[in-house]
């Protein structure tokens, strides 16, 4: 089964965008919350990606999956970095770990990547 990662994004998109809309004290500090967690530190934005990435499979997240692969991909996250960080979420989370990995793979897959 082939999922359509990018139009995930893009479906996502407007729906957060109706929520921030209707709870924007909310989303705003959720935004917040992001930018501070994101920001670059004693880890890169390459690695915060990964593990978020890896988090997003345990805790069995399509649309997490496809943001985080986008992010990873674009901080610059090779196959091979990408697929490590999955053998660590499905060390953690077993089987249904080895389901989301899968798809999360295909995920990152499925974005461009430059250079």
């Amino acid at each position: 089964m082939m999922t359509d990662w990018q139009q995930m994004v893009a479906d996502m998109n407007g729906l957060t965008r109706t929520l921030r809309g209707l709870q924007p004290e909310v989303m705003r500090a959720f935004a917040d919350m992001s930018r501070a967690a994101t920001a670059e530190g004693a880890l890169d934005a390459k690695t915060k990606e990964l593990v978020a990435l890896g988090i997003s499979v345990a805790v069995r997240c399509d649309p997490c999956i496809a943001y985080h692969s986008r992010a990873a991909v674009k901080a610059g996250a090779t196959e091979a970095e990408i697929a490590e960080a999955l053998g660590m979420a499905i060390y953690m989370g077993a089987g249904p770990s080895v389901m989301y990995a899968a798809k999360a793979l295909q995920a990152a897959q499925s974005w461009p990547r430059e250079g």
